[in-house]
């Protein structure tokens, strides 16, 4: 498997200080240093991987307080953006970028943070695992308290998105909020998880598939017309603009 895959966490209008996002993405960054040892050390984004090595980062509350103070880090006084590097070359099957857009209220674009993960290299043991994308899936779950993430890929995001932009839907893993709870019995052998107090995690199939599992696909959309009918995927709150 060679597409591109990503986690990502979103949700609507929720204004927060820059002291709240702080302590949310040093939380966020210590709970991913869990998921792979890729996710040690990190970087800020530049405009060349060689300037990017040297602004090397420790992802604590104060580093990013010191970020959302900078002007280039903020939305016109309406919440935080940042993007951080792993210092692995794309090709070579390790580490990821994470963007973050936080504590904005506008409607035109939900919160959000994504973490891409690198394309499997000849060689080189996958990082994307289904412990890993679970692990990284509560960590989102847990720092950010989103409406809604989910871990998709090869064609998936295009497969079950319905093509309206401030919809949700499935990937092959997918988080919903404890607001949702009282999900539907789901056919085997789709897993549903608990996430702590927070919320419940569903995981369609044991190991990454793609669009053209034609089995798998269609279970997708069996699943997803079950939480549609329950009210359990839906439109976020107070956005009306993409999520891609």
């Amino acid at each position: 498997m060679s597409d591109s895959h990503l986690a990502g966490a979103y949700w609507g209008c929720r204004e927060e200080s820059a002291e709240a996002c702080a302590s949310r993405a040093a939380s966020f960054f210590q709970l991913l240093a869990d998921c792979h040892p890729s996710y040690a050390r990190w970087y800020e984004q530049a405009r060349s991987p060689k300037q990017a090595l040297q602004q090397r980062f420790e992802p604590t509350r104060d580093a990013f307080l010191r970020f959302f103070g900078q002007g280039k880090y903020q939305n016109d006084g309406d919440g935080f953006h940042f993007s951080a590097w792993t210092g692995h070359e794309r090709q070579s099957g390790e580490g990821g970028v994470v963007m973050l857009h936080c504590g904005s209220t506008a409607t035109g674009g939900p919160n959000s943070v994504r973490l891409s993960f690198p394309k499997d290299a000849p060689g080189v043991e996958p990082l994307l695992t289904a412990a890993v994308a679970e692990r990284v899936l509560k960590a989102l779950a847990r720092a950010w308290e989103p409406e809604w993430a989910l871990v998709t890929g090869d064609g998936l995001w295009e497969e079950f998105s319905r093509h309206d932009e401030a919809d949700t839907f499935l990937g092959w893993m997918t988080y919903l909020p404890r607001l949702r709870e009282g999900l539907p019995s789901l056919p085997e052998p789709v897993r549903i998880e608990s996430v702590g107090d927070t919320g419940s995690l569903i995981v369609l199939a044991p190991e990454r598939f793609t669009r053209n599992d034609s089995e798998r696909v269609a279970l997708g959309h069996q699943v997803q017309r079950l939480l549609e009918e329950r009210g359990f995927l839906g439109k976020m709150t107070a956005t009306d603009a993409g999520i891609a």
